[in-house]
């Protein structure tokens, strides 16, 4: 369904994921309002898609965000590190009163969107949904799905094959960040909280479907879904787990970043999500394949803004994925980027 010409602000535009965000906006007959910190990047930019509007802010300027948002429908924020960004951008779609989707893969910055701004998007009736990107919306989407009817289960495992991982400027800064606030501790999701520990990563192999088949894993390799799924989803433990190549890429400090592979400006990576829950001795499976995670963020990000701004959502306030929207719809929608399968 093509929007109505709805003009919506994307943050960070001319990063590598706002590049795909403006872009499928475009493509869904939105019209993007081009911001960040950079007015020669936003400039630069705008000359690849003529006619959208150039407003520069600052997340230390609060009446430059104001300006940036003015008479938008809604807000994208694409640019990390999130723990900088999150705070001020939401604040500005506060006070503009319009939903605000950001793509955050930092588990601590999304943490602290549930726990700073629940109270005051949900008194001023506002959706704010964080992580609606590869790593926290893809996974809680499917393990809402996995779930089913059941209210309740004991584990919930999100299993990750890529390919390969090129990471971005803005991932390894990102990295950074989150070390930095954990003191370089590593952070799981067990007995039903957030821990932080200095244990080594434990390795395994896991059996993901055919064409990928055991694989390799470094496990408790905790992304953003350690916060999105527990947030709504009455699972105590919350384990993921990530192809030892991938892991070995995004270490590596000379892993070039990604390039364009293909006509939209995707990488040649492809990636299989794995998500197992289990209750008992039962267990329900998800997954979901595509290609390029920064890429795939896009259509995630979009398809949200789309059903916030169409009423397809089931609360305000801040939420995932998994519990705003109806997860094997929104899965089904973007059938166009990614194939989904429901394995019980």
């Amino acid at each position: 369904m093509m929007s109505s010409g709805q003009t919506v602000a994307v943050f960070g535009a001319y990063g590598h994921t706002g590049r795909f965000v403006v872009a499928e906006l475009r493509d869904r007959g939105f019209v993007p309002v081009l911001s960040g910190r950079d007015a020669g990047k936003l400039e630069e930019l705008a000359a690849s898609f003529p006619g959208l509007e150039v407003r520069p802010a600052s997340v230390d300027d609060p009446a430059s965000l104001d300006r940036a948002l003015a008479g938008t429908a809604a807000v994208i924020n694409s640019a990390g590190p999130f723990a900088a960004t999150a705070a001020p951008v939401i604040e500005a779609a506060l006070r503009a009163g319009i939903p605000y989707v950001d793509v955050a893969a930092e588990i601590e910055a999304n943490a602290d969107t549930f726990a700073h701004f629940a109270e005051p998007a949900h008194a001023a009736g506002v959706v704010i949904v964080p992580a609606m990107a590869f790593f926290g919306g893809l996974g809680d989407l499917l393990a809402t799905v996995a779930m089913g009817d059941w209210t309740a289960a004991d584990e919930a495992h999100v299993a990750y094959a890529l390919s390969s991982w090129h990471p971005t400027t803005g991932t390894r800064d990102a990295g950074t960040v989150s070390r930095e606030r954990r003191d370089g501790r590593r952070v799981r999701f067990t007995n039903g909280k957030l821990e932080y520990h200095q244990d080594a990563l434990p390795s395994l192999k896991w059996t993901f479907p055919e064409p990928v088949g055991v694989r390799p894993v470094f496990g408790e390799f905790s992304m953003a879904d350690v916060v999105t799924i527990p947030s709504h989803l009455a699972i105590p433990e919350v384990r993921s787990y990530m192809t030892v190549e991938a892991v070995e890429d995004l270490s590596a400090p000379d892993t070039p970043a990604p390039t364009a592979a293909d006509e939209r400006g995707r990488s040649d990576q492809t990636f299989l999500v794995d998500v197992v829950v289990r209750s008992g001795d039962m267990e329900r499976r998800a997954t979901a394949s595509g290609q390029d995670i920064y890429a795939i963020s896009a259509p995630l990000a979009v398809e949200a803004v789309r059903r916030i701004l169409t009423g397809q959502t089931r609360t305000t306030g801040v939420a995932s994925a998994g519990e705003i929207f109806d997860a094997a719809d929104f899965l089904r929608a973007l059938s166009a980027h990614l194939s989904f399968e429901l394995r019980q």
